[in-house]
Parts: C-alpha cells; structure tokens; sequence
C-alpha cells in the first residue's frame, strides 16, 4: 500500500525531472564509465526499446564528432559532441510526428553524461532539449518523453543491459 512512501515500488524506472522544455533523467549503473559509455554508444542497438523505433529496424551510432545516428540505415541524428567516456551530445531529428526533420538545426538534443561515482559505478545523465525547434506539437512530444513510457523507461531499458553484459 506505501510502497511509494518506501520506495519500494516494483517500477524501477528513473522518474524525469526538467522543465517545460526539458527533460531530465539520471540513472546510476554498476558498471566503469568506459564500459557504460559504450554500452550506450557501441551497442545502441541491443538495448534502445523496439517500441521506441521509427521503422523498427536496426539502429547505430557513428561514434564521432558529425557522426551519423541510423535507423534501418536512415539517418535520424547527427553526433553534435563526442567526449569518450564522458559525453555524447545528439541533434535528434525524429520530430513529434515520428517523421524525420530536415535538418539538425529544427531537431532537438539529447545530451548524455557519464560521470564516475565510483571505480564500478557510473551516473548517466540524460537531458533531452530544445524541443521547441521542432515546431508545432513539440509540447505534446516533450510530455511523452519526460512520462514514465518515455526516456524514464528508455534509460531503465539500458541499465539493464549494461548491467545484464556485466554479468557475462
């Protein structure tokens, strides 16, 4: 009944913070910043939800500065910074209509931190922003991505895979 009191609530997923324009998640892992880092960028495919794709097919990250991000080999992004293993700042270009944008510059960004708490556990920090360059409907889009089914269960979907690849 108070499970919500104690956190004990079987629902692990981070919950999102921000603002009206930002969302925010942060999830610790038990794994060393290198091997987070790569779990998210090197193996995108493995753990980023079938539910949460465009076309449902296979998904890849360019790991450099102008990289491409790729769904079923459609480009859906563009790598804006690459810091391994602290920071991968994507143009988003999936818009609030699933379609893809044009171009970076009406996409918005999704700005991931990997920051060392300790030799085997790594704080990621998911910021997704800038939705209003998207244009209409971007109000709508930044509600789902800050609900529960949205970056909350996205970052969920990758702990346990980096921490699940820690077991092998």
């Amino acid at each position: 009944m108070f499970k919500w009191l104690f956190g004990k609530s079987e629902d692990k997923a981070p919950a999102a913070g921000g603002t009206p324009e930002i969302v925010v998640v942060s999830r610790k892992v038990k794994a060393p910043r290198e091997q987070a880092f790569a779990a998210f960028v090197d193996r995108f495919d493995a753990w980023w939800p079938r539910e949460r794709r465009v076309a449902g097919g296979a998904l890849s990250i360019e790991p450099s500065f102008n990289g491409t991000v790729s769904e079923a080999g459609d480009p859906v992004g563009m790598v804006l910074s690459f810091n391994r293993p602290e920071q991968i700042v994507i143009a988003w270009q999936i818009g609030p209509d699933g379609r893809r944008e044009p171009t970076e510059s009406s996409a918005s960004r999704i700005d991931v931190r990997f920051v060392a708490v300790d030799p085997q556990t790594t704080d990621v920090i998911v910021v997704h922003r800038d939705f209003p360059r998207h244009g209409e409907g971007w109000q709508g889009y930044r509600a789902e991505m800050g609900a529960r089914t949205g970056w909350p269960q996205i970052v969920e979907a990758y702990a346990k895979a980096v921490e699940g690849s820690r077991q092998h």
